[in-house]
C-alpha cells in the first residue's frame, strides 16, 4: 500500500510538471487528457484517475501553486507573512494575491468548467480567513466581519477571472493588475480609517 501512495505521489508530480511544460512549449488549448498522458509517458487511466477531466488538470496546477502562495502566507517573511502590522498584511496580501491570480489568470479560466463555483472553494475560504483575521486584528468596526472579509475576497478574485481589463481609465500606461493593486491598497486603507 505505502508503494501505491508513494507511485501515485510521483505520477502526480510528473503530471503536474509535464502540464507546467506544456503550458510553456505548446500553450493552453493545446493541453488535454491524451496530450498531457503522451507526452508524460505515463498512460491514460492514470491522468484519468489523478484528474477526471481536462479542466481537473488545471484545478491540479493552481492547487500546486495555491500551496507555494499559502506557504509564504503563513510562514514567509513581512509584510505577506507573519511580523508586520495587520494593514501592511493585507496590503501585502491583496497585492500577491492579485499577482498570483494574474500569472495564473488563463489556467483559472481553463479550469471553470461549468460546475466549479467562482471563485474556487478552498483557496477562497483560506483567503476569507485569512483577511477575517486581519480585520479583526485591525479592529474593524463591522457589523458582520464574515461579510466583509467574503466581499474582500471577492473583490480580489473575481475581477481578475471574469472581467477583461477597463479600456478607458485615467491610468492607461498601468496594466490591469496594477491598477487593481492600486485600488486594493486604496479600498483596504480608507477601510482602516473608518
Amino acid at each position: 500500500m505505502g508503494t501505491e501512495r508513494a507511485d501515485a505521489a510521483r505520477n502526480r508530480a510528473i503530471l503536474i510538471a509535464t502540464a507546467r511544460e506544456m503550458l510553456t512549449d505548446v500553450g493552453i488549448e493545446r493541453i488535454t487528457m491524451d496530450a498531457l498522458a503522451e507526452r508524460s509517458g505515463l498512460g491514460k487511466g492514470t491522468v484519468f484517475r489523478r484528474f477526471g477531466t481536462r479542466s481537473g488538470i488545471f484545478m491540479a496546477l493552481l492547487d500546486d501553486g495555491e500551496r507555494d502562495f499559502q506557504e509564504r502566507v503563513l510562514f514567509g517573511p513581512p509584510p505577506l507573512g507573519p511580523g508586520a502590522d495587520p494593514l501592511a498584511r493585507l496590503i501585502a496580501f491583496g497585492r500577491a494575491r492579485l499577482r498570483f491570480l494574474g500569472q495564473n489568470r488563463e489556467v483559472a479560466r481553463a479550469a471553470l468548467d461549468g460546475r466549479t463555483p467562482v471563485p474556487f472553494g478552498p483557496p477562497a475560504m483560506t483567503s476569507r480567513i485569512h483577511i477575517r483575521m486581519l480585520l479583526q486584528q485591525m479592529g474593524i468596526g463591522a457589523e458582520d466581519v464574515d461579510i466583509l472579509a467574503m466581499q474582500l475576497t471577492a473583490a480580489l478574485d473575481v475581477p481578475l477571472l471574469l472581467y477583461p481589463a477597463p479600456e478607458d481609465g485615467e491610468h492607461p500606461e498601468d496594466g490591469f493588475e496594477q491598477r487593481l493593486a492600486r485600488g486594493w491598497e486604496d479600498l483596504v486603507t480608507r477601510l482602516a480609517r473608518t
